[in-house]
């Protein structure tokens, strides 16, 4: 998977610009010049589920807050959040987050190996305002409270274990996690207009009851060196874990975080940004800021969740902007992959691929009403990157 570079202006038909000590030609930054285009080509009109795909691609309606899952008895959860896909034998499980407060925790649907809903049920219950999380290498789900002290649960995606509160992994805002079996951490994103960035050090891997919470250090420049400290009071009481360290790098409303070849990238909402993690150099920088487009109409507002695919492409949920899932690819296109019709008043959640990379799963959070209890879970499929 490429690195991406810091796009800093909309380079279009060829003009060049210089950003960063380095020239760009052609499109380093392709705020598409149709709207709608992209690796995978224009959207199409709203299909019947109210989905703009392009060409090949084909939705279906996967559950609906408070009714029951098709041919099951089980009640989909209002506000479905941050989800993932596990492998189950010849099928595969999403789980979703509800982020309700009270009563939040997760659900999880299974998924025959023709893609049929054979199963639906609770994976953790009793918790408050589930929004985003990760899953780990031994496949379990990480579920994050995004509130004030908030923990961490790991959940069994296959409902069989009990969830575990994972105290070791500190107490504030959290939003998702993302796991990086190279150096055996999980990062942390932290819903905070002052949030910070953190890594969770399993004394055991795989085992995350006990280890050491730590947070980036870094300048106020939007590129640099960074370092990891010890956070003295992972509960996170009467100090917050933010403000424990000198220096500590703040980042305005963390939210979705993604592990691959080395890299983190994860997104800030406060100031509509995606930023990377380049781990064998120890360097941060921006992949994408929309305040620095310079031609055009911004591709991606409102960042959110994120997720990424073999072939290197990011897929960026957002929260309220046009209600679409945009595409970053390892060339730095950034295109809208598809949009939502008629839901302005809720955002997508959840992205989050099957483990053959053929279907995407996602939720509209609001639905078209606007409440958490209409929240609808989709499935696109189609022929995706690999």
């Amino acid at each position: 998977m490429e690195r991406r570079t810091l796009l800093r202006a909309a380079v279009l038909g060829g003009s060049s610009a210089v950003f960063g000590g380095t020239l760009w030609r052609g499109a380093a930054y392709a705020a598409p010049a149709q709207p709608g285009t992209g690796p995978y080509g224009a959207l199409g009109a709203a299909d019947a589920n109210g989905v703009r795909l392009p060409s090949g691609f084909t939705s279906r309606v996967i559950a609906r807050s408070g009714q029951t899952v098709t041919g099951t008895s089980y009640t989909w959860h209002n506000a479905p959040d941050g989800g993932a896909c596990y492998a189950d034998g010849t099928g595969w499980i999403y789980v979703s987050n509800s982020e309700i407060n009270p009563s939040g925790g997760a659900s999880a649907v299974k998924f025959s190996s023709a893609g049929a809903i054979t199963g639906a049920y609770r994976v953790l219950s009793s918790t408050r305002q589930n929004c985003a999380g990760g899953k780990t290498p031994w496949n379990t789900w990480l579920s994050c409270e995004e509130v004030s002290l908030g923990y961490v649960y790991e959940t069994d995606p296959w409902g069989v274990n009990a969830a575990v509160r994972r105290d070791a992994m500190g107490r504030f805002k959290h939003e998702a996690a993302a796991a990086d079996p190279v150096r055996k951490v999980v990062y942390l994103t932290e819903d905070e207009t002052n949030g910070c960035l953190y890594r969770f050090v399993p004394t055991t891997w795989g085992n995350l009851s006990a280890g050491t919470l730590q947070v980036l250090v870094a300048g106020t420049a939007t590129s640099g060196s960074f370092t990891w400290a010890n956070v003295p009071d992972p509960d996170g009481s009467p100090t917050t874990t933010r403000t424990q360290v000198s220096g500590s790098k703040k980042f305005n409303g963390g939210e979705g975080c993604h592990y691959a070849d080395d890299t983190v990238w994860f997104t800030t909402k406060g100031d509509n940004r995606v930023w990377q993690l380049n781990l064998t150099t120890n360097t941060y920088e921006l992949t994408y800021d929309d305040s620095l487009v310079t031609s055009g109409t911004a591709p991606l507002t409102g960042v959110d969740n994120i997720t990424g695919t073999a072939s290197g492409d990011l897929f960026v949920a957002e929260d309220g902007g046009n209600m679409e899932i945009c595409v970053i690819t390892p060339n730095d296109v950034i295109a809208p992959f598809l949009r939502i019709d008629g839901q302005s008043g809720s955002e997508i959640t959840g992205p989050a691929f099957s483990p053959d990379g053929t279907r995407l799963y996602f939720s509209s959070q609001r639905g078209t009403s606007g409440s958490s209890s209409t929240g609808i879970t989709y499935e696109v499929r189609g022929p995706f990157r690999s």
